[in-house]
């Protein structure tokens, strides 16, 4: 059982595990410390002095890296504490870049918000006016370091959290600059553009790329026939863009915003979601019945894909050979929906609205070719409803377009971790067994711990899985494959910790609410809540997937299956 120690701060008294951080102990009992470098679970340092309290020391102490002992008395409002938080804060905006109206974060700024919060009106400096260029090189993301204010919470997104660790802090004092080691830019190093790092960022130093205008202009132009497409985790999070209380679904209101905005048809990914297991589950039985490649590893996330190929070259093999549920539906549109309806394949621009900034990534792979043309993310969709004039909340609920918009409950769970596989175990163990399967929720593979593993019976055979979520988990997973310590079948990876609900398209989180609220679990709870009123479960019972099998593909895992489906992934150098 842990220690207890008792502490006082600002006059209450307090008892807490012994190591837990003054900062935590303190907003336990609703004493909100400012912060900007501290993020809960991913970052702690100290480096912006704007946690500071008085612990009776020589000096002020911070908060967020000064464990509680007992018998401690903590001083958090002091005339001396608010002076100094204040002087601090002026000094991280004295060589700051303060266009905050045109700044993507406008509204959404850490930085902003506590020095409102601070009542900061004035700045007394004049820091150093440094200019450096903006970082242009990802398909996903802007970096500025002009706005950059050196909290080090992306460089622990990327390198604590994810274990990649492409960004740090060179150069020192006024020339300090978080940036990629010799530098290079974020598109010539192993960045796998899963956006964790600007989920971090407290600023406008990190954000997405935006591309709105390409579908504006689109939309706009009367010879193109505008196809739209909405991942499974867009539904429970882009109501947050409209201040919806986190893990409220938002499928009916998103789809009728989408059809006001001016696309000509409005389908579902989840669609595609489903067809991805009719055509995985078959090339993983295909395996297991003549002795494949096993474990088979997953290939919906771009994130792992690319942190695959930099880092794994040796379990290629290993993956899916399917296209993602993206660029399957993607290669629908342009190949089976575009000649059905008569409509010419170049005036066709496909847009699809994902949770992950990696999706800009993969939609511009040269095997994929212009399947899919613009990507947006949960984030953009929020912007271009709200340039719209659309009021969301009043918005009445509609249905996605039918065939390319019909889906499962087994589609919907995409969106987090776990959930593809769920979805192919619900498949495969009736294709195998010829049964029924009656328990469909295979609560072994849910939740939110780092790895997952589970044995499930499948006629006479122990199917071994495993699921991993985050890359640093991936990197332990297949590390213990590959020295001969696990062994298993089938495996599921994502690149986002909790999977694509906290991809790093979705809304942007205040670190006060992260600390308070469980961001993914919410989000997840409103996936799992999707699927549980879903009339059909499992994604081989969907009659639009068997329709287009039956006019087009005709089997899964068969040649013209193949050819649109699937793809293959290539080796690619750390730098």
């Amino acid at each position: 059982m842990a220690k207890m120690v008792s502490l006082t701060i600002d006059g209450i008294n307090v008892e807490v595990e012994e190591g837990t951080s003054v900062l935590k102990a303190a907003k336990d009992i609703g004493i909100m410390i400012p912060t900007l470098c501290y993020l809960n679970g991913v970052n702690s340092f100290g480096g912006c002095r704007i946690c500071v309290v008085d612990a009776g020391a020589k000096s002020l102490l911070a908060s967020c890296t000064l464990p509680a002992a007992e018998g401690m008395v903590i001083k958090t409002n002091t005339k001396e504490v608010q002076e100094a938080r204040r002087m601090n804060m002026e000094l991280i905006l004295s060589n700051h870049d303060r266009s905050c109206l045109t700044c993507d974060r406008n509204g959404k700024c850490e930085l902003q918000d506590t020095a409102f919060q601070m009542n900061v009106d004035e700045i007394r400096f004049d820091g150093k006016d440094t200019k450096h260029k903006l970082d242009l090189s990802s398909p996903a993301m802007v970096r500025d370091p002009n706005k950059c204010i050196l909290c080090r919470r992306c460089v622990a997104a990327c390198g604590r959290v994810q274990d990649i660790g492409v960004i740090g802090p060179t150069e020192r004092g006024f020339r300090t600059i978080v940036e990629p080691a010799f530098k290079m830019s974020l598109g010539d190093v192993a960045c796998i553009n899963c956006g964790q790092c600007l989920q971090a960022c407290p600023t406008g130093a990190i954000t997405i790329v935006d591309d709105t205008k390409k579908v504006w202009d689109a939309i706009a132009d009367p010879n193109k026939h505008v196809v739209v497409q909405t991942a499974p985790a867009v539904r429970a999070a882009l109501g947050e863009e409209f201040g919806l209380p986190i893990g409220t679904c938002v499928t009916g209101k998103m789809a009728t915003a989408l059809k006001r905005l001016g696309f000509d048809r409005v389908f579902d990914t989840d669609f595609a979601a489903d067809l991805t297991i009719m055509e995985e589950g078959t090339e993983f039985i295909g395996r297991l019945q003549n002795n494949g490649v096993l474990p088979m590893i997953t290939s919906c996330s771009p994130g792992w894909i690319k942190f695959m190929e930099h880092n794994y070259h040796d379990f290629l093999p290993n993956m899916s050979s399917c296209k993602s549920p993206q660029q399957m539906m993607g290669s629908v549109i342009k190949n089976y929906y575009a000649p059905k309806m008569n409509i010419p394949r170049e005036n066709i621009v496909s847009v699809s609205v994902m949770p992950c900034s990696a999706k800009k990534f993969e939609a511009g792979r040269p095997e994929f070719g212009d399947d899919v043309d613009v990507v947006i993310t949960t984030q953009e969709l929020g912007r271009m409803i709200r340039m719209a004039g659309i009021d969301f909340e009043r918005l009445p609920d509609s249905d996605f377009d039918p065939l390319l918009g019909d889906s499962t409950g087994a589609a919907v769970i995409f969106g987090v971790t776990g959930g593809v596989m769920e979805a192919a175990l619900r498949t495969v163990y009736e294709v195998l067994t010829k049964e029924t399967l009656e328990q469909i929720e295979f609560e072994s593979i849910r939740g939110m711990e780092g790895l997952k593993e589970a044995t499930v019976k499948i006629n006479d055979l122990d199917v071994k899985i495993a699921v991993a979520h985050g890359t640093a988990n991936a990197r332990k997973l297949l590390d213990s494959i590959r020295s001969g310590e696990k062994e298993y079948h089938f495996i599921e990876i994502m690149a986002c910790p909790g999977g694509c609900i906290n991809g790093g398209g979705q809304p942007l989180v205040d670190s006060e609410i992260k600390l308070k609220t469980n961001v993914v679990k919410q989000r997840a709870k409103a996936l799992y809540s999707e699927d549980r009123g879903k009339a059909l479960r499992k994604s081989h019972e969907n009659p639009s997937v068997q329709q287009v099998y039956k006019d087009w593909l005709g089997e899964p895992g068969g040649h013209k299956s193949h050819e649109f489906l699937h793809t293959k992934y290539v080796e690619r150098d750390l730098y």
